[in-house]
């Protein structure tokens, strides 16, 4: 006993001296750990890499096929008997029937703020077994001119690899959910063309205040990296997607021009919200017939394509990345064949257009992501204002701010935001990409569309007896 209170006693016993080999040894465990998940990591920027380049070329494909050979071959054979062109809509209508079929016979895959609630709610965990579906009805909803673009499924995608990998390495939820953001960096990464962006965007898309699953940084941006070199060594680095003739320097008077950037695209996005809101109202009644709803949006998809001015240089199909390019370099060939104010009207309109089609596009059963969609409507009506001001507000801050102003509005996304374009764009206009982003930021806290995102500290009221590790890992919308 007298021992054992000895032992007990509050009396510091020496300290011992200090040994670098008792120091390695007692580190050297953790540090392993840590370059293990770094191996991990980048062993899933490698998968990432590899599937988002198969993606890629299925998708050129098939785009090839439907709008390349299908249509005007289906064209031609209509005019050998007398009858007209064959429509857009009667393409996009197809696709929204095999869209239809998919959903009916493999499944309803989850949408982004399903793959936000398991961030939160499972460890990060995604269900692979959803993943057939996802790759099936994201082809079809891509190849046949819906508005929306491959990296939310290449999220889906590749995020469940870096689950998968996780479980069956039987990995602690928190490591589970690293190597699944490590997973959606990766598809982020090779997608954008811009890693470090990737990453950001990944950890931040969970939350509505800013980054908080700090501790995957690293590894979540040594897959980007990994997945991005892995990806355009295969498809080529083409440098700047979008390309600006002239750019202002970054002054008092462009910081303030991007702060109104913010405002303006924060009502942009209250608009595209609302549309999005009402969209959904209309086809609530339709959600349990997949067939019909799908076949149905994509009719007016097309429909939509079809009714857009003939002059105008692209439509409001597909998901606008390198639409938005054309516009860009085209918009005084624009203005000198319309006049000025016929050519920001026709502007203003496609950009309208372009928030209903991605309404019906994601509320028929169409899968895809926004953020290029939101890019190509910020930077449309970017355009339509620095033509309206007679270049009073330069073409680059115009554009780049809406374009960063609308996505962080929806997405909840300032700073992978501001890095994004700021890559994509071959700029140093970063100050002021980041004002606007950071004053659309602040300015729509309240608008909200992902509706799961939320703070990691968040514990929903659960039923006695259940906690979080039991609720359902697989996805739904």
């Amino acid at each position: 006993g007298a021992g054992r209170q000895a032992s007990r006693s509050p009396i510091p016993t020496p300290m011992r001296r200090f040994s670098p080999v008792r120091w390695l040894r007692a580190t050297r465990p953790r540090q392993t750990d840590y370059r293990r998940l770094l191996g991990w990591a980048a062993a899933i920027g490698l998968l990432g890499g590899g599937i988002a380049i198969g993606y890629y070329y299925l998708l050129q494909g098939g785009l090839h096929l439907v709008w390349a050979l299908g249509r005007p071959a289906l064209s031609r054979m209509l005019a050998g008997l007398g009858l007209p062109d064959c429509p857009t809509w009667a393409v996009t209508g197809l696709g929204g029937l095999l869209v239809g079929l998919s959903l009916r016979w493999l499944g309803v895959p989850g949408e982004i703020a399903a793959v936000v609630d398991n961030i939160h709610m499972a460890h990060g965990r995604i269900d692979a077994r959803q993943t057939p579906s996802m790759a099936v009805t994201s082809f079809f909803s891509i190849v046949f001119g819906g508005s929306a673009g491959p990296e939310a499924p290449l999220v889906q995608i590749v995020g469940s690899v870096g689950s998968w990998l996780g479980d069956r390495l039987r990995l602690p939820g928190e490591r589970v959910r690293m190597l699944t953001f490590c997973g959606m960096a990766a598809a982020l990464g090779a997608f954008f063309g811009a890693p470090l962006g990737g990453a950001l965007f990944a950890l931040e898309i969970p939350h509505r205040r800013g980054l908080e699953y700090y501790e995957a940084l690293l590894p979540a941006v040594l897959a980007a990296l990994v997945s991005f070199v892995v990806f355009h060594a295969a498809t080529g680095f083409d440098g700047p997607l979008y390309r600006f003739a002239a750019l202002p320097t970054v002054s008092l008077v462009t910081m303030v021009e991007g702060a109104g950037m913010g405002l303006i695209g924060g009502l942009i996005a209250l608009l595209f919200v609302w549309l999005f809101a009402r969209v959904e109202h209309l086809t609530a009644r339709l959600q349990r017939r997949p067939v019909l709803l799908a076949t149905l949006g994509g009719i007016v998809i097309g429909l939509i394509a079809d009714l857009m001015p003939d002059d105008l240089p692209v439509s409001t199909l597909f998901w606008g990345e390198f639409q938005l390019r054309t516009l860009l370099d085209g918009q005084a060939a624009l203005l000198a064949r319309h006049g000025l104010w016929m050519a920001v009207g026709m502007l203003l309109l496609l950009a309208v257009a372009k928030m209903i089609a991605v309404g019906c596009t994601l509320h028929s059963g169409f899968r895809g992501g926004f953020i290029f969609p939101l890019f190509f409507i910020g930077g449309t009506v970017g355009i339509a204002l620095s033509l309206s001001t007679g270049g009073a507000v330069s073409l680059p801050v115009a554009a780049l701010g809406l374009m960063a102003a609308v996505n962080v509005a929806v997405t909840k996304t300032p700073i992978s935001t501001t890095v994004i374009l700021t890559t994509l764009s071959g700029s140093a206009l970063m100050p002021v990409i980041a004002v606007a982003s950071l004053v659309s930021f602040v300015a729509t806290t309240r608008l909200e569309l992902i509706r799961t995102q939320r703070s990691r500290t968040f514990q929903p009221s659960l039923p006695p007896g259940r906690t979080d590790e039991s609720r359902a890992v697989r996805l739904s919308s």
